[in-house]
């Protein structure tokens, strides 16, 4: 596998990216937004609930930031988009492990992780990681793929002809069923 780091710059991917970044931001922000104005202890281990998942003041401040970053990411587009959603999508993932190491301790589950912010961290990290591969992490491309053509123009010349999972039709003889 190989991460394409070459996408033209006006490619569509780059909506896909955006879109992403854009709406896994703002969700992070509002969540970070909705836990701040409860006022919760900023360690407190027995914080609000913001839709279904408990927070407290630490978790609201960083889901802000977080938030902050991917629509940054967002607003720049692109592989930084990408980037950005790769990252970001990782460190969610690894907040989740971290909160099944910290589950039922609370002297050392300083962000108030309950179960449901354990998966959620598990799918919002994989639902914005797959954002940001989606068509930049591929195996080898055939030759008359376009986007392969694009990246390496003056890596091989392509054979001349039609592509080859074109079939051209030759006339043959007369159907004798008339169709």
């Amino acid at each position: 596998m190989k991460l394409q780091d070459e996408l033209p710059v006006d490619h569509r991917l780059a909506t896909v990216y955006r879109i992403g970044a854009g709406l896994g931001g703002a969700f992070l922000v509002v969540f970070g937004i909705l836990g701040l104005t409860g006022h919760p202890g900023f360690l407190s281990t027995d914080g609000d609930q913001v839709v279904g998942l408990s927070t407290n003041g630490a978790l609201s401040v960083l889901s802000v930031v977080m938030g902050v970053v991917l629509i940054g990411g967002a607003v720049v587009g692109g592989n930084v988009a990408s980037n950005v959603n790769m990252i970001v999508g990782t460190l969610f993932v690894l907040s989740g492990f971290y909160g099944l190491t910290v589950l039922g301790r609370p002297d050392a589950n300083i962000l108030n992780f309950r179960m449901s912010n354990i998966l959620f961290a598990f799918i919002f990290g994989f639902v914005v990681l797959t954002f940001g591969m989606y068509g930049r992490v591929s195996s080898h491309l055939p030759l008359d793929n376009p986007y392969w053509q694009k990246r390496h123009r003056e890596e091989q010349p392509l054979p001349s002809g039609p592509p080859a999972f074109v079939k051209i039709l030759k006339p043959g003889p007369p159907n004798p069923f008339g169709h």
